[in-house]
């Protein structure tokens, strides 16, 4: 009997430390400055060989996995139906890609997207998400129609390059999404925050993707939900950057942070 109590303590004690490592490496996680965080994207284009579709399309499916994790298509009114706000850069992007694989989810996306560049990339994302038969809103509904028709929104407008000041049409946008009560999904850095300090005055989104490696301003986000997306950076490249990334649990494309 003394052998086995001792052996419940150890399991206990062994348990407790893994909990209180796994806690300890959460907390190391390294958050990324704008600039740290553009010299990753760069090494992960030149040096490793990455396309930006390769890597969109590694973001975006993995916020689209954060997104159903977080609200199970199953637990959706109104048939799942999801509204993606998508910008002109590469955040738009993933947004683009999320909503496709959004849609092979189960769920019903449409996608406000008010100024779309002439790149051959982001015409081809659109192209596919039109032939899965997603709509594009001609106008951004008003907060109460959002309300009454969606179950939650996903803010791909801006993300880590974002600097100065918010342009049209955008800043109607941004005041929109403020005035929701329906979650807000944010990828990588909720719209019109600062990259490193955040905005206390700006959106303040439910769930948080973060992409490669959390941004400074995701300590500043206060919502329930932060994912870390992106598994796709080349271990070489964590270890030079100090990332101390999580293990991701067997084939997750994203892992819970809060």
């Amino acid at each position: 009997m003394a052998n086995s109590s001792h052996s419940g303590k150890s399991a206990h004690n062994s348990a407790a430390t893994s909990a209180g490592g796994l806690k300890s490496s959460m907390k190391k996680v390294k958050y990324l400055g704008q600039e740290e965080a553009q010299k990753i994207d760069l090494e992960l284009f030149n040096e490793y060989q990455f396309s930006v579709d390769q890597l969109m399309e590694l973001a975006g499916l993995s916020c689209a996995v954060a997104i159903a994790k977080s609200y199970p298509v199953s637990k959706t009114k109104y048939g799942g139906t999801v509204l993606i706000c998508v910008g002109p850069g590469n955040n738009g992007g993933d947004g683009l890609v999320c909503a496709r694989h959004l849609k092979m989810f189960g769920y019903q996306p449409s996608i406000f997207y008010p100024k779309r560049p002439e790149k051959t990339l982001y015409k081809n994302l659109s192209h596919q998400c039109a032939t899965m038969d997603i709509p594009f809103l001609s106008y951004l509904p008003n907060a109460q129609l959002i309300d009454e028709s969606y179950n939650f929104v996903v803010d791909a407008l801006f993300g880590f390059s974002f600097k100065g000041d918010v342009r049209p049409p955008f800043g109607d946008v941004l005041k929109t999404l403020k005035e929701i009560s329906v979650p807000l999904c944010s990828i990588d850095v909720p719209s019109g925050w600062d990259v490193e300090k955040g905005n206390p005055d700006g959106l303040n989104p439910e769930l948080l993707v973060s992409l490669t490696a959390p941004k400074k301003c995701a300590q500043h986000f206060q919502g329930k939900y932060h994912y870390l997306g992106g598994r796709f950076v080349p271990p070489d490249l964590a270890k030079k950057y100090e990332l101390n990334l999580p293990d991701y649990p067997g084939t997750e494309a994203c892992l819970e942070l809060k």
